[in-house]
């Protein structure tokens, strides 16, 4: 396991066959799982050279035979799942948790591309209107409206996100929207500003008893709801110290390595701790209309937007905490 390099290479493109849509790929948002790949720590399941890249937005170019409902120019993105429809997983109805799932852009080709073809059935249309940069972030707007859903989150309640990067603060986001009173716990100073700046209330763990300052906030009780989205091993060792009794904990963040928890707790307050992975149909539907409708703040998350041939500098911004989220610019790259 290492670090890979990243390579910009010129290739003829393909007509999309039967049941696909070849889209001309305006912007690709960058993240944390990108990070990852490039750093090997999912060589296990990634084969190299990758054509990566799963944050998109786009307009059709061409479609395949037996493709209708789609023409050409249409503003689209997609939701980058291909399920079997056959394991148990999907026979019980959880197919965009598919045992033998293909993350399209992970364990196939993605979207950092200028024509890409993917099945019809990944397409999720976008309003008139829309600019594709904003559309660009709706699959990471799906991850936060999955994880809130899955949280169970009832307005009024106390809600804590460990972790300040883009996809905490989309969490953050529609949590608020969903009815949540939403503290952030964040380490990175710059960070925190972005975050207040946004309406949010944050905390620095290391200027203050971040367990102390929730149990008085939430009236002595703690956290109804904790997401986990820094993927520090810290984070989620303490991160049951917050919850209240039959609180939940959802983890959101990817974690490479197995990680220490407080069990204890668990069973002393019986808490749930639930997994939150990728989204489903409504989840991108959902985040259409929040990108859409304006409420979540795309001027302000997109830090900036780069060609493809910065990516390899955007990523090392993006490590270094310098920016909340890069787009790349893929258009006429085909």
């Amino acid at each position: 396991m290492g670090d890979h390099t990243i390579e910009i290479s010129h290739a003829d493109p393909v007509p999309p066959g039967p049941g696909l849509v070849q889209i001309a790929v305006a912007y690709t948002g960058l993240c944390g799982t990108d990070l990852h790949i490039l750093h090997g720590s999912m060589d296990a399941r990634v084969q190299t050279p990758l054509v990566f890249g799963h944050e998109m937005s786009g307009k059709i170019a061409a479609v395949g035979d037996g493709v209708t409902g789609w023409s050409f120019g249409d503003g689209v993105t997609v939701m980058p799942l291909s399920w079997d429809g056959t394991c148990p997983a999907c026979l019980a109805g959880n197919t965009h948790v598919c045992q033998n799932l293909d993350f399209i852009g992970i364990d196939s080709p993605g979207s950092l591309q200028g024509l890409w073809n993917v099945p019809v059935e990944t397409l999720v249309a976008l309003p008139e209107g829309v600019r594709l940069d904003h559309a660009a972030l709706v699959e990471p707007v799906a991850v936060a409206v999955h994880d809130v859903r899955r949280s169970g989150l009832v307005a009024g309640q106390k809600v804590v996100v460990i972790g300040g990067g883009p996809i905490g603060v989309l969490i953050a986001t529609v949590a608020r929207h969903f009815g949540g009173d939403v503290v952030v716990i964040e380490l990175d100073e710059k960070r925190r500003a972005q975050i207040e700046g946004l309406g949010f209330t944050t905390i620095d763990p290391r200027a203050i008893d971040q367990v102390t300052w929730v149990t008085r906030w939430s009236g002595g009780a703690g956290a109804d709801v904790v997401f986990e989205v820094s993927g520090a091993a810290q984070a989620v060792l303490g991160a049951t110290a917050l919850a209240k009794v039959r609180g939940t904990i959802v983890v959101v963040a990817i974690h490479p390595t197995p990680r220490e928890i407080d069990l204890q707790r668990v069973f002393w307050r019986e808490l749930s701790i639930l997994g939150a992975r990728v989204y489903q149909r409504t989840d991108f539907e959902t985040a259409v209309g929040l990108v859409a409708d304006g409420i979540i703040p795309s001027e302000l998350l997109i830090t900036r937007i780069v060609p493809l041939s910065e990516t390899q500098a955007a990523f090392a911004d993006l490590e270094a905490g310098r920016a909340m989220k890069i787009l790349v610019d893929v258009r006429g790259q085909a």
